[in-house]
């Protein structure tokens, strides 16, 4: 593979060097441009006819490119297309050849096979590695192995040297915060592994209640020291070695505040031992010469309460003027829902001969038989109309505040078109609220398939939870029932 990289490598050299002098910013958009006008030159000398469908293509891109950038020249611009994509695919072969040069290097820079047949081990510690092996016998086939060479081992002659090391340098690990292994009154840090060292450790303990094997030291009852014998186990391989140990663990030394506690802890236990068959307990008055003054710990959570409240009324004071903006939004969709509905019964009305007047009243009439069942806003707002029409209201202004009440872009175009008839007389008005009445169907089925798509997306979260929750339920028995 090396040659292929070379010779990809040496050809895109080459075309470097003959395209220098091409117009370009980079490199690579001048051997582009090169191998592009190369190609169209080979083109008008051979003077090969154009296949149809490439003709076709170069149609269709061109018709595609002047709708994107329609003060540029069709022909300069599939001349920048094409030159745009031999220029990607320069660019990526280059890239793509020097990484996979970087590959081949780094994967035959470090071969474990070497001269022939000697396979170069890790150092220990290193870790074993795996090696694909071919092996192949004359006048059979070529087989291929799949082999794990392990790391180095150590020698009889150097794995004494080590133990010798590891036991010089073991007491100062294991002493952890102790000043010393003759002086004891902490937990020593038994270690089972010494880094840089191949061997595994275990312990042993002659006295565990002083000092087990998990390193804790047990001297609160101690009142002189004791010399406790550790023996740590070296195993590496076949190899075993004990190395024993004393040390000298001394009874622990309280501070001044964790003796007084120690007392006090023992006056309340000789206390409840003398008063426990009584109805009550006296607790100790003195340490000592000095006096205790008791006080009850209550746990008193009011104040986490406090503020959990506030967060609450916080939370509320967020989610109420959310939900204004919410109402706002469910008005404004059942208005456009309604429009529909309105625009007919106006078209419908003035149909039968009546005026527009007469259209509205006849509309809160109705309405007025059905508030109690369901409140709708377009009627309200058309009740308020007929209430200001019968106050004396011009019907210009009250058909303008309706549509300014309404605060939608249709029921203004509605008012505007009421309007108009009533200043100009338009004897059209009953044709255009026919169109209007077409066109708002159409928009209402339009808002009701992307409520429709608003409600799908909604349900994916709880879909997704309970699909999660189904899975808990399969997985969680099947694994129990596969642990036991």
């Amino acid at each position: 593979m090396i040659y292929i990289y070379a010779i990809v490598l040496c050809g895109y050299l080459l075309l470097w060097m003959v395209s220098w002098r091409e117009e370009g910013k980079g490199p690579f958009q001048r051997m582009a441009s090169y191998l592009l006008r190369r190609g169209q030159n080979r083109q008008k000398k051979t003077g090969r006819k154009r296949n149809w469908q490439r003709e076709m293509y170069r149609r269709q891109l061109g018709n595609k490119l002047k709708t994107l950038q329609p003060g540029q020249g069709v022909q300069a611009q599939i001349t920048d297309y094409y030159a745009s994509q031999y220029q990607s695919i320069l660019l990526v072969g280059f890239v793509g050849t020097v990484l996979c040069l970087g590959i081949w290097i780094a994967a035959h820079s470090n071969p474990l096979l070497l001269e022939g047949s000697y396979l170069q081990r890790n150092p220990y510690g290193a870790g074993d590695v795996p090696v694909a092996l071919k092996a192949q016998v004359e006048g059979s086939e070529e087989e291929i192995f799949e082999y794990v060479v392990q790391e180095r081992k150590y020698t009889a002659e150097e794995t004494e040297k080590l133990y010798a090391k590891a036991v010089r340098i073991l007491p100062g690990i294991i002493k952890g915060q102790n000043n010393s292994l003759e002086d004891v009154r902490t937990h020593l840090d038994l270690i089972t592994k010494l880094e840089g060292y191949p061997f595994t450790i275990s312990w042993e303990s002659d006295n565990y209640s002083v000092v087990n094997t998990d390193g804790n030291v047990h001297n609160e009852a101690l009142e002189e020291g004791m010399n406790v014998a550790l023996t740590a186990h070296f195993r590496y391989e076949n190899w075993d070695w004990d190395y024993q140990m004393f040390v000298r663990v001394n009874p622990i030394v309280y501070t001044k505040q964790e003796l007084l506690r120690k007392k006090i802890e023992e006056l309340l236990h000789l206390q409840e031992e003398r008063t426990g068959s009584e109805e009550g307990m006296i607790l100790p008055t003195q340490v000592g010469t000095l006096p205790i003054i008791w006080k009850e710990v209550i746990e008193d959570s009011s104040g986490y309460l406090l503020l959990l409240i506030f967060l609450a009324a916080i939370g509320v004071y967020w989610v109420r003027s959310r939900e204004l903006d919410r109402q706002l939004e469910r008005r404004r969709r059942e208005l456009m829902m309604d429009y529909p509905e309105i625009v007919n019964k106006l078209a419908l009305y003035m149909g039968a001969g009546m005026t527009i007047r007469n259209a509205f009243f006849k509309m809160g009439e109705n309405y007025k038989k059905q508030q109690k069942e369901r409140k709708r806003y377009v009627y309200e707002e058309i009740l308020i109309t007929c209430y200001e029409l019968q106050s004396g209201r011009s019907e210009k202004e009250a058909y303008d505040h309706f549509g300014k009440r309404c605060q939608v872009q249709t029921y203004r175009k509605l008012s505007t078109l009421l309007s108009q008839n009533l200043r100009k007389g338009s004897n059209d008005l009953l044709k255009a609220l026919r169109q209007e009445a077409d066109s708002a169907f159409a928009e209402r089925k339009s808002l009701a398939k992307k409520l429709g798509e608003e409600a799908g997306t909604k349900l994916l979260l709880p879909m997704m939870m309970m699909l999660c929750i189904v899975m808990v339920i399969i997985i969680i028995p099947a694994y129990f029932s596969f642990m036991i």
